[in-house]
């Protein structure tokens, strides 16, 4: 058993950046699409290098991925990557077209090059037993022209990220200046320092790169979190999958900015629900997302980030980045902690994770003390604990689209409450971190991303 509790992966010591928690890629899921594209270029890159003629390509996706993998374009994701296209590079407004070249032609083009034939109901199998090491599994195989195979197990572990079995691969030669593995840590370094929490993970980012071209890069981050936005307000339409599901992001947008209407208290609850439900309406259509720091919660830190610089006086570039730095900090903390899958934690370990990053990220930006901040991100996910993941139809989209307006109220009620406060509380965030793993665990299998129980059945059934 590894240190992170999954036998067969191995343990989270490598630093981590924090453009790895913030990625540019796809939806409607950053565990069941951009992941397995992943898994799915890398294994073809290794076919391309490989001096053997690869033949014939399989791909059987394990527990989690088959059960929910057709709702959230795990399928689709494969044939991608096993095409050589990666999340980050491919157009969303491609993706159909490209994807009926594959099945109308049954060959892929192996990591962008050699023709291989393709049979997608052959080629393609969904398993629902689970793997040992993870619950979203994949299991790769190539066939030589020699006769000879190759396999290749990978696993989804949340975020977009991928482990192959047995934890294969080179560790980074990276010293962090402020390396830190829980809240209290960071608490300590901040003492000892007089740093913020958002400096500390700035400072550690230059073990990466000059810190102008981090903050560069977040910059980018926060355009195409907003520039997500933006095209959700814009889209109107059904979305995929057969829910019936229409956008209404649209819409409410035009009710809210209409002429003549009476500007009344609750617009800043109304705008911030809008912003979170625009960008998660575009997850749920294949759309470009920013993993923050899942697909499925894509939407909280930006319509928080948004709520910043909208609402609040004197808010600053500056404000936006310390909102990116801070909450980084505090997802790099679950991921080393526990797990951002639902998968492994229920929508607890995706929304209730995005809602305490985005509640210490407005803390900080609001000026609050390292104290404040912990105490903000602590109370965001004490009020998320327990929640599920059991998407109707295995989409991502009820109750997944609203949830992230959820999200997204609650870090900002968190931020002010920490912020009235001097930063003293009963539960801490490692607590609080500690008690969503030990729930996750607890949590039943039909209620962590499988569409095995919770609306996925009893909205079916009415």
């Amino acid at each position: 058993m590894t240190s992170n509790g999954r036998p067969g992966l191995a343990d989270d010591t490598d630093p981590v950046s924090i453009l790895e928690l913030f990625t540019i890629g796809i939806g409607p899921s950053s565990s069941h699409t951009v992941g397995p594209m992943r898994a799915a270029n890398r294994f073809a890159m290794l076919g391309v290098a490989d001096e053997r003629e690869v033949v014939r390509l399989r791909c059987t996706l394990h527990g989690s991925l088959a059960l929910t993998g057709r709702g959230h374009a795990t399928d689709t994701a494969v044939l991608l990557g096993l095409n050589g296209w990666e999340p980050e590079t491919v157009d969303p407004d491609a993706v159909p077209h490209i994807l009926a070249g594959i099945r109308a032609n049954q060959r892929i083009a192996l990591g962008g090059g050699r023709d291989l034939p393709f049979d997608e109901g052959r080629d393609l199998a969904f398993d629902p037993s689970f793997l040992p090491e993870h619950p979203n599994g994949m299991l790769f195989e190539a066939v030589f022209a020699d006769g000879s195979r190759m396999e290749q197990r990978y696993f989804s572990i949340g975020g977009g990220a991928i482990v192959e079995a047995g934890g294969a691969g080179a560790r980074r030669n990276v010293r962090l200046p402020h390396p830190f593995g829980s809240g209290a840590d960071l608490l300590q370094i901040g003492c000892d320092t007089g740093l913020s929490i958002g400096e500390i993970v700035r400072a550690n980012e230059s073990a990466f790169r000059d810190p102008a071209e981090t903050d560069a890069k977040l910059d980018a981050v926060r355009a195409a979190m907003f520039a997500c936005i933006d095209r959700g307000l814009a889209n109107e339409g059904e979305l995929p999958g057969g829910l019936g599901v229409r956008r209404r992001a649209r819409s409410i947008r035009e009710a809210l900015s209409g002429t003549g209407r009476a500007i009344a208290p609750s617009d800043v609850f109304e705008w911030v629900s809008l912003w979170a439900l625009a960008v998660n309406e575009e997850n749920a259509a294949g759309g470009r997302v920013v993993t923050a720091p899942t697909n499925g919660a894509a939407g909280v830190i930006p319509a928080v980030m948004r709520y910043y610089e909208t609402f609040v006086p004197g808010a600053t570039p500056a404000g936006s980045r310390q909102i990116l730095y801070t909450a980084a900090a505090i997802g790099l903390l679950y991921k080393k902690r526990a797990s951002i899958s639902a998968a492994e934690m229920g929508c607890q370990g995706e929304v209730g994770v995005a809602c305490s990053m985005a509640a210490a990220g407005l803390a900080a930006a609001l000026g609050g003390s390292n104290a404040q901040i912990e105490n903000a991100a602590e109370i965001g996910m004490e009020h998320n604990l327990g929640l599920t993941c059991d998407p109707v139809g295995g989409l991502v989209q009820i109750p997944c689209i609203e949830r992230n307006t959820m999200g997204a109220i609650k870090a900002i009620n968190a931020a002010y409450l920490a912020l009235r406060g001097d930063g003293g509380h009963v539960v801490s965030l490692d607590a609080v971190i500690e008690t969503m793993r030990q729930t996750g665990e607890d949590m039943r299998s039909q209620y962590k991303e499988t569409s095995l129980g919770g609306l996925a059945v009893n909205v079916v059934e009415c």
